[in-house]
């Protein structure tokens, strides 16, 4: 009996994915446990998991097919006639991990291919594209074994980074590349580059801060504080945890600081929802964390409510995860705020796009010796500026101003924030 694999749903916002790659071809037979195939989807790639024993008779959608909707059917699996295989499921693995197939089923060397001249467009799988810039290989250099000469990601795992020194020397660009140069917006038309199609990650990263900015009402509100105290404390704390191989940040007292500060003015800690208005009574800290090819948002629950020991080894844990591409859907979804740091680039001030349904996100710079007034003094203080970006739908001027007001006092006096 004939049953259909069907693109699976691999988390609640997906809407589509890509097959980066079958692990399978038709024919194969497969037992519960074995990998059908990697499917990229918007926060990472997964394997995807066969449940039961049966024959792939058919492969519906090839490898390095993208924007393929949730539900479509990408291949026929035949099983038992008594008991047909239920669904294949998916698990998160890390998007830059190689995967190979079980050892029963090891494929046949794959056919060598000739690599892609630089002045043609080069075909490659966007996962291949994202661990190719990782690791400084240059594409036009590699070999593609997928569908027409293809590069997928098995081709990039056996290429040297030294490929990237022959991007140092490019040729002249040929004419076919300088009409297309001079025809995209913002690039000189003499200026050869790369086109890189998105990842389905960046796609949607793309699209949802485009509608938070269009949709999404934001205001800004900024504060300078007085780190001194703060840094202090934090001294004092890690001396007493270093026994329990615990080192805190400063970014995670700021989670505590944010958490606190939304808890002390509950009407900041809300999010528009239409008709209504979502008043949470507990702060969810989602913390913007840099991973290959973008971003992603793993949540500390509860923050105000928990020990900054813990934290420090939960942001730690979720953050190494994030990079790793191992974050469950549970970890990096909901959230009622949200914070970003980006204090270790140096930068002063900036302020954050919302992330939506979030009502509000604050953004942190680096802390640096500033002339601050200390005690009606004029002194040197480490000094750090935080930008709050509010959603006017849901948060006022004089509430956010409140939120903001309630985080510099707790980051300047941090033990009443510990107690």
């Amino acid at each position: 009996m004939s049953v259909e694999l069907k693109m699976p749903a691999l988390s609640p916002t997906m809407e589509e994915g890509t097959i980066a790659k079958w692990l399978v071809k038709e024919g194969d037979v497969v037992a519960a446990g074995d990998l059908l195939a990697e499917i990229e989807t918007d926060k990472a790639t997964m394997e995807f998991e066969a449940v039961d024993e049966g024959r792939i008779t058919k492969i519906l959608v090839p490898s390095g097919e993208e924007g393929i909707k949730v539900g479509t059917v990408i291949a026929l699996i035949e099983g038992d006639e008594d008991e047909a295989p239920r669904p294949a499921k998916a698990r998160p693995e890390p998007a830059a991990e190689p995967v190979a197939a079980p050892a029963a089923k090891a494929a046949a060397p794959a056919p060598k291919a000739d690599p892609v001249p630089s002045g043609d467009r080069i075909k490659a799988s966007p996962l291949a594209r994202r661990i190719a810039a990782g690791k400084g290989i240059d594409l036009a250099t590699v070999a593609g074994t997928g569908p027409n000469g293809r590069i997928v990601k098995a081709d990039i795992d056996g290429a040297s980074p030294k490929a990237a020194v022959a991007a140092a020397v490019q040729p002249a660009p040929t004419r076919a590349a300088a009409v297309v140069a001079s025809s995209a917006p913002g690039v000189a038309p003499e200026a050869p580059f790369e086109s890189i199609k998105l990842s389905t990650m960046r796609k949607t990263i793309a699209r949802r801060l485009t509608e938070s900015k269009q949709t999404v009402p934001h205001y800004y509100l900024a504060i300078d504080c007085n780190l001194d105290a703060l840094l202090k404390v934090r001294a004092e704390l890690n001396a007493g945890l270093e026994s329990r191989g615990i080192k805190l940040s400063v970014n995670d007292l700021l989670i505590k600081a944010l958490a606190v500060a939304l808890i002390e003015v509950p009407d900041a800690n809300v999010q528009f929802a239409g008709d209504e208005l979502y008043k949470f009574s507990r702060a969810d800290i989602s913390v913007a964390v840099a991973i290959p090819g973008g971003l992603i948002t793993p949540v500390i629950a509860d923050a105000a409510n928990k020990g900054v020991g813990a934290i420090a080894r939960e942001s730690k844990e979720l953050a190494e995860r994030a990079r790793q591409g191992k974050l469950q859907p549970h970890e990096y979804q909901g959230g009622t705020a949200s914070l970003s740091n980006l204090g270790m680039y140096g930068i002063k001030q900036f302020e954050a796009v919302i992330n939506p349904p979030q009502g509000m996100i604050l953004a942190v710079g680096v802390g640096d010796k500033r002339p601050y007034v200390v005690n009606d003094a004029l002194a040197v203080a480490t000094a750090m500026t935080a930008t709050g970006s509010f959603d006017h739908r849901a948060i006022d001027g004089a509430t956010g101003a409140e939120l903001m007001a309630a985080f510099k006092r707790l980051v300047e006096k941090p033990l009443a924030m510990l107690a």
